[in-house]
């Protein structure tokens, strides 16, 4: 026979102790109430308790000062801080030392019910020690991933380290090109040299001069004196105008090095460069030099996009979320369910818009076992906020991306039947509603301009429920 869990409650409120006891007693847990931090301390030093429900304000001790202690004796103890004190100071300061969750008096007992269990759903610590002993291995690697497009991405490294020849990275935006570069530093005989990274996009030829070269009365001695005896990493080239691109010809194939005052000798770097997945139409289309893509390209290291490598995202995604436990952050773990997600999703930012999904999926959720439903709100608050402030993207693509949603929301299983209906009238509503907003409710003027038949329209705005009226648009 399964043995309730038990809920330990502190308040010095008698009526809040009360109300929480029988809510908690009726949901099928053991409860504990007391109005004193001191006794809260002895049962959990006893080894009692499942959970802790602590007001911040208590006679004897603040719970800000007591959890911390809590944490101490029982790390893996889960706590949910209540208080009338309904500021954002509030808030944080249970965040920070280290709070499930915020609870504002007054609260709904059902919520407060609900949030418990969530803390109660905690992964068992064997599954989560294992999961972030992995993620700790990944996190420290200056690239994740081991699909075979991966493979071949080691491959070329390994054997570009230890050379000084100019590399071009290619690949989406997105993709991890910086880190690549940053690899190559760093696992290469310049590793004990300076890695400098410039970014040049938008730049005219005079300020690539000055932040390449130096200025002219020597205030600045510029990013090519600055990497000497290490690599500089020139990212996105592409973007410059072709007057700045010519700048860079010289430093390319090395004829063009200042001389190190320090040393005496000219500035001995390495350059590496990145640019984007279509540099090569670029150069055909005129809108890249082809000289300086020769003398850059010695040699081409291209990067997959993260949905050709999509065997990677597991390890990424668990990387990704000890880094923002690093960070700051709670500890939390991936379930199955939302792996899988992760898995469908087509990634159109590659490796940085999975860094930052599972940035925001540590911030913003108590949980600390991530599902498939928190992925799948992320992700959709993620395309809304996409196509909305893109001016590229058609009605068509819109409708995509919501049947999309609707499609992959079902783990597997199809949509529910009547999808087409459902559809159209998703459609037609706002287009009939903005169109007779548009025509302050004249159903003539807008029939013409949806280009149907008056009655047509009349039985659309019945069918739907719009309600006619003469309003501004």
């Amino acid at each position: 026979m399964n043995v309730p869990q038990k809920v330990l409650i502190a308040d010095d409120d008698t009526s809040i102790r009360l109300v929480l006891s029988q809510a908690f007693t009726r949901a099928g847990f053991q409860v504990r109430a007391t109005g004193s931090a001191a006794t809260l301390l002895k049962w959990v030093s006893d080894g009692e308790g499942d959970l802790v429900i602590t007001d911040v304000v208590m006679p004897d001790e603040n719970a800000f000062d007591v959890l911390p202690r809590l944490r101490k004796m029982r790390p893996q103890l889960p706590a949910i801080v209540m208080s009338a004190q309904n500021t954002l100071l509030t808030a944080v300061n249970a965040a920070q030392i280290g709070a499930f969750d915020y609870m504002p008096k007054p609260f709904d007992l059902d919520e407060m019910v609900s949030v418990a269990r969530r803390a109660l759903a905690r992964p068992a610590d064997a599954v989560r020690a294992r999961a972030q002993a992995r993620a700790l291995r990944d996190e420290g690697l200056p690239l994740i991933g081991r699909s075979p497009p991966m493979q071949d991405v080691y491959r070329t490294l390994a054997r570009l380290v230890d050379t000084n020849l100019n590399v071009l990275i290619v690949g989406e935006v997105g993709v991890g090109k910086a880190l690549a570069g940053r690899a190559l530093h760093d696992l290469g005989s310049r590793r004990q040299g300076p890695f400098v990274t410039v970014r040049l996009a938008g730049l005219s030829a005079d300020r690539v001069d000055a932040t390449l070269f130096g200025t002219p009365d020597g205030a600045s001695g510029g990013k090519l004196l600055e990497a000497d005896t290490g690599t500089l990493f020139l990212d996105g080239i592409d973007d410059l105008s072709l007057d700045a691109q010519a700048r860079l010809l010289g430093l390319a194939d090395g004829g063009e090095r200042p001389v190190n005052p320090q040393t005496g000798r000219m500035v001995d770097v390495r350059v590496v460069a990145s640019v984007g997945e279509h540099v090569r139409e670029r150069v055909r289309q005129g809108q890249f030099r082809e000289d300086l893509f020769l003398r850059l390209a010695v040699a081409i290291l291209r990067l997959p996009p993260l949905r050709d490598r999509i065997d990677d995202v597991p390890d990424l995604a668990r990387a990704f979320l000890f880094r923002a436990h690093r960070d700051g952050g709670a500890s939390k773990t991936l379930d199955g369910s939302a792996l899988d997600r992760l898995a469908r999703h087509s990634w159109p930012g590659n490796v940085r818009e999975l860094e930052n999904v599972m940035r925001r999926v540590s911030a913003l959720y108590t949980e600390d076992l991530i599902t498939d439903r928190l992925i799948e709100r992320e992700l959709q608050e993620e395309q809304r906020v996409d196509l909305a402030s893109d001016p590229r993207v058609s009605i068509d693509d819109l409708i995509e991306q919501s049947l999309m949603v609707q499609f992959n929301a079902g783990g597997g299983d199809l949509p529910a039947a009547g999808l087409y209906d459902r559809t159209l009238e998703s459609i037609e509503r706002p287009l009939i509603r903005l169109t007779l907003n548009a025509t302050r409710g004249n159903q003539i003027k807008a029939a013409e301009v949806l280009g149907i038949n008056r009655n047509t329209l009349r039985k659309k705005i019945e069918m739907l429920g719009l309600e006619v009226g003469r309003r501004r648009t």
